[in-house]
């Protein structure tokens, strides 16, 4: 899949054609449905229709599908009315790796610079980074990042210091890691979630 930068996304009108829209929403559809355990006993009828409802929204979730996160409803906010998405990709996700954490750290390296941030690529996307606790809530319905990892929303102290989070499984537990915020891999990507 390609990946794409965040300035260039800015640039795409965020709306889907009527194909791209009933292709996005079969594949959710049948996410859901295969994977039921994720979704606490959710009716896809009422998503669809949230979906329907919220054009940009759904252009965020084909941006998540489009470079390889593969969302999915792993919640229901009952105050807000809201369904909760998470990159539910066994892997982090294709289309996002090999970027450093957010523009500062980018504009830091002299040499070398990776393509992109994955703060500005979110961004850009219309989706947030998980945050840590969020991570260990999705490997709570799978094994994700059993060979690959994630940066994570990183708490400003640590930030402010250079640094920035990642987290992955290995040996059926979570670990949660530092790096400056600066390194690339070619096996970390970034995680997001969209409310709609």
């Amino acid at each position: 899949m390609r990946a794409t930068s965040a300035r260039n996304i800015d640039s795409y009108k965020k709306d889907l054609s009527l194909e791209q829209r009933e292709k996005l929403l079969r594949a959710l559809k049948a996410r859901f449905e295969k994977n039921m355990n994720r979704n606490n006993g959710l009716e896809w009828a009422q998503v669809q229709a949230k979906l329907e409802a919220n054009a940009e929204k759904l252009w965020s979730l084909n941006e998540m599908e489009r470079t390889g996160g593969e969302p999915d409803v792993v919640g229901h906010d009952k105050k807000t009315g809201e369904y909760i998405f998470y990159d539910c990709s066994p892997e982090s996700p294709k289309g996002r790796r090999s970027l450093c954490y957010d523009r500062e750290a980018l504009e830091s390296r002299k040499e070398n610079k990776p393509k992109d941030n994955a703060m500005d690529m979110a961004a850009a996307m219309g989706i947030e980074l998980l945050t840590e606790e969020q991570y260990r809530e999705l490997q709570k319905l799978g094994n994700f990042d059993t060979k690959t990892s994630s940066w994570v929303k990183t708490p400003s102290d640590i930030r402010k210091l250079g640094g920035a989070l990642f987290c992955d499984r290995r040996y059926d537990t979570v670990f949660v890691y530092h790096n400056g915020a600066e390194s690339y891999y070619a096996a970390r990507a970034f995680r997001g979630s969209l409310r709609v």
